[in-house]
């Protein structure tokens, strides 16, 4: 079985990188570069430009119009992003956790894939999405199982209390997972359910008069049930009673219970786990923290006549971030300190990478849009539309599918898009996160 690609915490802004396999660049016939002669030209106007931008806002600052981060954040902000949560840290966009949820952003294409015929409870057979559908209804809480995020970590307790759900009034199965639980399974995530009496517990004591004698409820604890009756351990309760009829407090420390605690935690879909899809991210355990040491400035949105670009900082995981494109090379000509100027983030629309490990690495053809990863491993940051006429870019969160459980069938490529993200216009800052090497 294939091992993730590990990268480096942190390496130099500017080293000289090993070279990539030829296999992950485009290999269709080259075409002419013409991106010289455009980009001298351009960036003759944008020195000009910026001269005279920079002289006013300093007689801006003099004058008391603003103060220095007031007038970075105004320099610096794009109605482009206006649809979409941003705030600015020193100048540089980024999203605002506090404001995204799982139901609030929405993939802009559909798509779907097949997932491998493996018996395990609660996995779907495949992923399928619409355009304008939420991400909350696709994604499931194990493909963020190795992010940031640490969502596994809530209860729902902690999510009602933060979205203002009234736990009395839900079901049982609006928490997807009690459909493949197990009387043991529940008696392993929850402490102490083993030693209340099964008459005391509606479900268990329902699903238990199905499938054994009467007397098997007298005076018997979960655990002592469990002791006599072998066979019930392996019982799923939503395949003998209907769990729309029970209330999630009917199973007393359900909801206290952290979802990783639970069997198979990671197949319940997002919008599955009451209150979850609503709850901001920068509510979550951990959030992706911005590295604004890793930041650049879009110099040149170039189109699809682009060819040969070598000097890319884009990729996977797999491949590293080094792969070059051979053609329709749309991409994004950065400036910054040192050899990052010049430096090319190519646009996934046409290329592909290699992504993905383990069996679901073999999901999309092994193949996932290049780009990085600024935000962390929860998604993948791709350069989308480039348009050259303009100097504008939009950006687009892709996700993958993770199953790290047992069995671990590891992590698919970032296939599950496109989302929209940030959106970007010449000079306007980037943040590139880590690794960021560019080739000499």
């Amino acid at each position: 079985m294939e091992k993730a690609y590990n990268d480096s915490n942190c390496s130099s802004l500017v080293t000289t990188p090993v070279p990539t396999a030829d296999s992950d660049t485009n290999i269709t016939a080259k075409q002419p570069t013409t991106s010289y002669t455009r980009s001298h030209g351009k960036r003759d106007r944008y020195l000009l430009t910026l001269g005279f931008i920079a002289a006013i806002a300093l007689h801006a600052l003099k004058a008391g119009a603003a103060t220095p981060e007031e007038a970075i954040v105004v320099t610096n902000a794009n109605p482009s992003n206006s649809s979409f949560p941003t705030r600015y840290y020193s100048g540089v966009p980024v999203p605002d956790w506090d404001n995204i949820t799982f139901k609030n952003i929405v993939f802009s294409e559909a798509g779907g894939t097949e997932l491998p015929n493996i018996k395990s409870r609660g996995m779907k057979a495949r992923r399928v999405w619409q355009a304008g559908q939420s991400v909350a209804d696709v994604m499931e809480l194990g493909d963020f199982e190795a992010s940031e995020f640490g969502i596994e970590k809530l209860t729902v307790r902690n999510i009602a209390s933060m979205t203002g759900a009234n736990l009395k009034t839900l079901k049982l199965d609006s928490l997807e997972l009690t459909k493949w639980q197990t009387i043991a399974d529940l008696t392993k995530a929850i402490p102490g359910l083993g030693k209340l009496q099964v008459a005391d517990v509606p479900p268990i004591r329902d699903l238990v008069a199905k499938l054994a004698r009467s007397y098997a409820l007298d005076n018997q604890t979960i655990a002592s049930l469990l002791e006599t009756y072998p066979v019930l351990r392996n019982i799923e309760l939503g395949k003998y009673i209907n769990l729309g009829n029970y209330k999630l407090t009917d199973i007393p420390g359900l909801t206290d219970a952290a979802l990783q605690k639970f069997a198979n935690w990671q197949n319940n879909i997002i919008s599955k786990v009451p209150g979850l899809a609503l709850l901001p991210f920068g509510s979550f355990p951990g959030i992706p923290a911005a590295d604004l040491t890793a930041v650049g400035k879009v110099d040149l949105p170039l189109g699809t006549l682009e060819s040969d670009r070598h000097r890319s900082i884009s990729g996977s995981d797999r491949s590293g971030f080094n792969v070059s494109c051979e053609s329709k090379c749309a991409h994004i000509e950065l400036a910054g300190s040192g050899e990052l100027t010049g430096a090319q983030w190519i646009s996934g629309k046409n290329q592909k990478v290699r992504g993905g490990f383990g069996v679901l690495g073999n999901l999309f053809d092994r193949r996932e849009p290049t780009g990085r990863h600024p935000f962390g491993k929860s998604f993948k940051q791709v350069v989308w539309n480039v348009n050259e006429g303009n100097g504008s870019i939009t950006t687009a969160m892709f996700f993958r599918i993770c199953k790290r459980g047992i069995p671990d069938l590891g992590c698919s490529p970032y296939g599950i898009g496109p989302v929209q993200f940030l959106n970007y216009k010449e000079m306007d800052a980037i943040l590139l996160g880590r690794p960021l090497s560019v080739p000499r």
